[in-house]
């Protein structure tokens, strides 16, 4: 007998402290006989001003990885999830992923992880898209050479951006729709294939799923994107609705 609720995949979330839209996308994403089980990295909710304070940030939260994947462990889930986007690309290209991966590894044996390194090029892939993209992101402009350089290595160039500077981690979930909407707008064009938004606390899944339909190309979500693919690599094939093309076509 395997887990009451959980029959079909126990999936361990680790994400920080700070966010609180991870969670609920996750569950409005979660077929029947799928639980999501979240372990919070202790992150405290600071003023960020400027890129140092961003890149302050990111270094503590690569510190609360191993912390979390042991506390999210003892529930013996089948499957890891990395809930934070910027940790998994920071540094540039898929190299700071497989550092993650074998950190992971260590502490959680041989059970798969689903990062946003890895979700994204996939979404990318299932779409066919293989050349310009906009890109959105609750980071300051930091980020910029970062994620450009870990797109790069894929083969995708990022023609237009929007870099909305939060000013803490907390706040990234306050994003209203309308700003999305305006964002959107701003990093669209003839000359983009699609749009990806990046920032796992930015509260995007269900407006993209919007979005993609008014402007009729890919809007890809980061969560949606990543919990698609622990999904499809757990095996589980449901078809979703009303979160995008993403869970509906591939």
């Amino acid at each position: 007998m395997g887990d009451t609720l959980g029959w079909r995949r126990l999936y361990g979330v680790v994400t920080p402290s700070t966010n609180t839209v991870v969670q609920p996308e996750y569950d409005a994403m979660r077929p029947e006989g799928v639980t999501n089980h979240i372990s919070r990295m202790h992150i405290p909710d600071d003023p960020v001003k400027s890129d140092a304070d961003f890149d302050e940030l990111i270094r503590r939260i690569d510190v609360a990885l191993e912390a979390a994947v042991d506390r999210v462990m003892t529930c013996r889930p089948q499957h890891l999830i990395l809930g934070i986007s910027a940790e998994s690309i920071w540094g540039g290209g898929s190299a700071p992923s497989r550092k993650i991966a074998k950190r992971v590894a260590k502490r959680a044996g041989d059970i798969p992880l689903t990062q946003a390194a890895e979700a994204i090029p996939a979404a990318l892939n299932a779409f066919g898209v293989k050349g310009r993209i906009g890109l959105i992101t609750p980071y300051f402009p930091v980020a910029a050479g970062h994620l450009k350089a870990f797109f790069a290595e894929f083969g995708v160039e990022v023609a237009h951006d929007v870099y909305l500077s939060c000013e803490s981690l907390v706040r990234i979930a306050h994003v209203t729709k309308e700003r999305l909407a305006e964002a959107v707008r701003e990093v669209d064009g003839s000359d983009v294939e699609a749009i990806v938004q990046f920032g796992a606390n930015l509260p995007m899944a269900q407006f993209a799923a919007e979005a993609e339909k008014e402007i009729d190309k890919p809007v890809i979500a980061v969560n949606t994107a990543t919990y698609w693919h622990a999904l499809r690599t757990g095996g589980i094939n449901d078809v979703g609705t009303g979160m995008g093309r993403l869970l509906e076509e591939f």
